[in-house]
């Protein structure tokens, strides 16, 4: 499938539950939502990953100008929110932009981000986001359980063939044990009920190792030197440092 042909929005096979990012919902519920998903980051250190292998990216190809880094589907921009935190201790020099296609993200993340972090908000398809300038490093997380296997193919070959420096997927683990952990811990939270809901449908629709080993082995732009990495709690990271 042609990347610019490829609408993210359309990725749900009928058979799957709906979740809540891709049915119409108030602004007051999906800001809700990724408030309290945030938290769940937290909870879960969910942005370590990302940041460890940022600290692994800028030791192995220091960068005499600003990293300029995408975060596919940000959502409320969290993760972001974390790499400027994390550029900012480490003096690294960084552009940091978020896309995602509901609109009410970047509504979202512009009302919950100080503005010090300069972090430019896109609403969009991101094969259709191409800035002059280049991308060196596309970023997802909690994003690819939302693709189809053969979207998800699509997905890699297109940050392989746009990322200068290198890509990193941090999303979930599917293991039956975490689905019943999440479903108690978010109990006892009180997160959002979307949240509660598909919290453990994600986790049923996320992948194992060998599903990510046989995803880069079908993409055709000869993927080497992928890492894939098991997190506790319940992740599973895909990344490669070009």
């Amino acid at each position: 499938m042609p990347f610019e042909r490829m609408n993210l929005s359309n990725r749900a096979e009928p058979s799957e539950l709906a979740e809540w990012m891709d049915e119409p919902c108030s602004y007051e519920d999906f800001r809700g939502c990724l408030i309290d998903l945030a938290q769940v980051n937290r909870v879960t250190f969910a942005h370590r990953p990302t940041i460890q292998w940022l600290n692994r990216l800028v030791t192995a190809s220091p960068q005499s100008r600003p990293l300029r880094i995408v975060d596919v589907g940000c959502g409320g921009g969290d993760m972001l929110r974390a790499i400027a935190k994390w550029a900012k201790r480490r003096g690294v020099r960084v552009s940091l932009t978020g896309i995602d296609l509901n609109p009410f993200a970047a509504q979202v993340a512009k009302e919950i981000t100080p503005a010090a972090d300069g972090i430019q908000w896109v609403t969009g398809d991101v094969y259709s986001y191409m800035p002059p300038e280049g991308i060196d490093v596309m970023l997802s997380s909690l994003f690819t359980h939302h693709l189809s296997e053969p979207e998800i193919v699509d997905f890699l070959e297109w940050m392989e063939s746009s990322a200068r420096c290198g890509w990193f997927i941090n999303d979930l683990h599917r293991m039956r044990v975490t689905v019943h952990i999440f479903k108690a811990l978010a109990k006892a939270k009180g997160w959002h009920r979307f949240v509660q809901h598909d919290g453990p449908v994600s986790i049923r629709r996320s992948f194992r190792e060998s599903d990510w080993r046989r995803m880069c082995v079908k993409a055709r732009v000869g993927l080497r030197d992928v890492r894939i990495e098991a997190r506790f709690p319940g992740r599973l990271c895909v990344g490669r440092v070009k």
